[in-house]
């Protein structure tokens, strides 16, 4: 499909479309785009930035009828306030033409502003599952007309410990609704919530979960600990003029704050730093300098790592190996948008090997492993966090690779292929492995 013609939008919308200068819709646009015109329960799994956001809009507002209503006639569940706000803003571009009126609501601001914002009427409301759920229970927000509950990264929303919120937003909503469901990965906990409160959903996949995306070179340096990463991420900085546009991640807010300190020293005032300590305007502008040039790029956890659209990100840096396979996927899809190339490093110290196998045994690909550069000094002193680390909590509960348990029979109704997930597959045989993946595997071998 070379245009958005054959979607046959309103003239309203279709003028919005093109002066957001979209001109022909993406594969994962294309496939949902009549399913969910058909008013049935929709289950969309497609990687991040493969144009999910207008996948549902777009059909969505082209069945748009004007309706005298103060309460939402659509809600959209986000897990994060930058996606809240990206999804707003996208709304609010797409409807400029229409008369609807749009709201973004999450915590972290004043929530009797957006109490006033909800009373002076609303038609597409935006949220974090928690800000949402307490509009719901001060009986702010009511879902009298709700026709359509639209729940984006579904799977990162239950990764944050959201499930409770969104259980309990679902109870409240009148049952005649169609529910519309987008997730970049299928694991045993989706399956659960689909098959409990989504009516035959109708599944539309773009690739299955785990693939990596194709344009991105993903290595890695073998690093002994967090000091020696530092010297190598400031030598990778210096050496490297086409680390122009980065993003560095690590696990959590006290090594993101380490790791800003240390490149600050070498490159003042390059670097913006994103995690949950920092208010939400600190965020959104640090995030609006960067894709204004004004920054090299962002230290950050991974409340970057879903679904905001930062364009031309030239390097995903995984400082700290991610915690979970799956979010390794998308860490390195921040970059390698758009028909774009992009490269991921990781920096992998020996206790995180563990999870880079379970990263390559999960996307049947190899990382490729680069010779330390000998320039860069290597530090044998570790850190206080570093000493008696404990296992990662994750591989303790992950299912096992071959299946058992982890299998679960679904309810008769909803019977559908699984796409993938913890769990759900198994690594191709004749897939080529590094020494350390095959020096894990007999290991498991001999363990029986």
């Amino acid at each position: 499909m070379t245009s958005f013609e054959p979607f046959q939008l309103p003239k309203s919308l279709q003028k919005a479309v093109d002066e957001m200068g979209l001109t022909q819709p993406t594969p994962i646009q294309q496939r949902a785009f009549s399913v969910i015109l058909s008013g049935r329960d929709v289950m969309g799994i497609a990687q991040t930035g493969t144009g999910k956001t207008l996948a549902y809009l777009l059909p969505v507002l082209k069945q748009w009828k004007f309706m005298e209503s103060e309460t939402p006639r659509v809600v959209i569940l986000a897990p994060t306030r930058e996606l809240v706000v990206q999804i707003a803003d996208v709304v609010t571009q797409l409807t400029q033409y229409m008369s609807v009126r749009t709201l973004g609501v999450y915590g972290g601001v004043n929530i009797n502003t957006q109490k006033k914002a909800v009373y002076e009427g609303v038609d597409i409301l935006v949220g974090t599952p928690g800000r949402i759920m307490d509009l719901a229970l001060d009986n702010v927000v009511r879902f009298d007309t709700l026709q359509k509950l639209i729940i984006d990264e579904f799977d990162e929303i239950l990764n944050l410990g959201f499930r409770v919120q969104v259980t309990s937003i679902l109870t409240m909503l009148r049952n005649k609704r169609q529910n519309i469901l987008f997730s970049a990965t299928m694991t045993d906990e989706v399956d659960e919530m689909l098959d409990e409160y989504f009516d035959f959903p109708e599944e539309v996949s773009l690739a299955p979960s785990g693939t990596p995306l194709e344009k991105i070179e993903q290595l890695a340096y073998q690093v002994p600990n967090f000091l020696t990463k530092i010297n190598l991420l400031k030598h990778l900085l210096h050496e490297d003029e086409n680390m122009e546009r980065i993003l560095v991640f690590a696990n959590n807010k006290k090594t993101v704050d380490l790791i800003a300190t240390a490149v600050e020293t070498d490159f003042p005032e390059q670097f913006g730093v994103i995690h949950s300590n920092k208010s939400q305007n600190y965020r959104l502008n640090t995030m609006a300098a960067f894709q204004r040039g004004e920054l090299r790029g962002i230290i950050t956890t991974d409340v970057m790592a879903r679904g905001l659209d930062i364009s031309d990100i030239t390097h995903v840096i995984n400082f700290e190996f991610t915690e979970i396979p799956e979010q390794y996927i998308h860490r390195i899809g921040r970059t390698g948008r758009a028909d774009k190339s992009g490269i991921a490093l990781s920096f992998i110290s020996p206790r995180e090997e563990e999870i880079q196998i379970e990263a390559e045994m999960l996307m049947e690909k190899e990382i490729t492993v680069l010779e330390f550069p000998e320039e860069v000094e290597v530090v044998n002193r570790l850190l206080e966090f570093e000493k008696d680390k404990k296992k990662v909590k994750f591989l303790l509960k992950r299912p096992k690779l071959t299946g058992g348990s982890a299998f679960q029979e679904k309810k008769d109704k909803n019977k559908k292929v699984n796409l993938g997930g913890p769990g759900k597959r198994t690594p191709r045989k004749s897939a080529p492995r590094n020494r350390a993946v095959e020096r894990k595997r007999n290991e498991k071998r001999k363990r029986g």
